[in-house]
C-alpha cells in the first residue's frame, strides 16, 4: 500500500482506465451547445471539428466522463469549459434531466452509437451558451449551424459513433426537426 495519499481523486491513469473499460459501463455526459433567441428558440447548434487518433477529421458534441466523486452538474460544466472555453457563459439547465440517455457499445449494431473503446452509458443534455466559445484542448475549431444546416445527411455523415443520431434527436426535442 502507498504511502501517499492521491491528492487527484477521480482519475485514472491510462491502464488503470482501460482495465475499467474493458469490465464495466463508463457514465459520460454530452453537451449539444445551442445559441437561442429572446424567446428560447435555438437559432444555432455549434459543433467540434476534431482529429481523431486514426487523423479522420470529424464532428462532434461536447462530451467526456463523469469522474468517482463528480456530481453531473460539474462534470458538464468542466467539459463544457474545457472544449469551448472560459467565457462560454454556458446555461446549464436547473433540473438535470437528460433529454435522452445513449448507450455506447463497443460492438456495432446494439444501438445507434458504438464506441470501440467501451460500453459507456452518456447522459445528453441541450445546454445554451452566450459568451464566446473558443475551442480548447484536442478541438480544431467550432463551427455554428442552423437547425437546418445540422440536420442536413452532410452534417449527419461528419459525425461518428452515433453523435449524428444523438444531434437529430436533440433537435427533435427542442422542436427543430420539420
Amino acid at each position: 500500500m502507498p504511502d501517499t495519499t492521491e491528492t487527484t481523486p477521480g482519475w485514472l491513469a491510462p491502464d488503470e482506465l482501460e482495465l475499467a473499460r474493458a469490465r464495466m459501463p463508463i457514465l459520460y455526459v454530452e453537451a449539444v451547445p445551442v445559441r437561442v433567441d429572446d424567446s428560447g428558440e435555438v437559432t444555432s447548434i455549434g459543433l467540434l471539428l476534431r482529429i481523431g487518433p486514426d487523423g479522420t477529421v470529424s464532428r462532434a458534441l461536447v462530451s467526456g466522463r463523469v469522474l468517482h466523486h463528480e456530481r453531473v452538474r460539474d462534470a458538464l460544466l468542466r467539459h463544457l469549459e474545457k472544449d469551448l472555453g472560459p467565457v462560454a457563459l454556458p446555461r446549464v439547465p436547473p433540473s438535470l434531466q437528460p433529454f435522452t440517455v445513449a448507450e455506447y457499445f463497443p460492438t456495432q449494431g446494439i444501438t445507434p452509437f458504438h464506441d470501440p473503446r467501451q460500453h459507456a452509458v452518456s447522459l445528453a443534455y441541450i445546454v445554451p451558451v452566450s459568451g464566446d466559445c473558443r475551442p480548447r484542448q484536442d478541438a480544431l475549431d467550432l463551427e455554428w449551424f442552423s437547425p437546418q444546416e445540422a440536420s442536413s445527411a452532410l452534417v449527419q455523415n461528419e459525425m461518428p459513433g452515433g453523435h449524428g443520431v444523438l444531434l437529430k434527436q436533440a433537435l427533435a426535442h427542442v422542436g427543430c426537426l420539420s
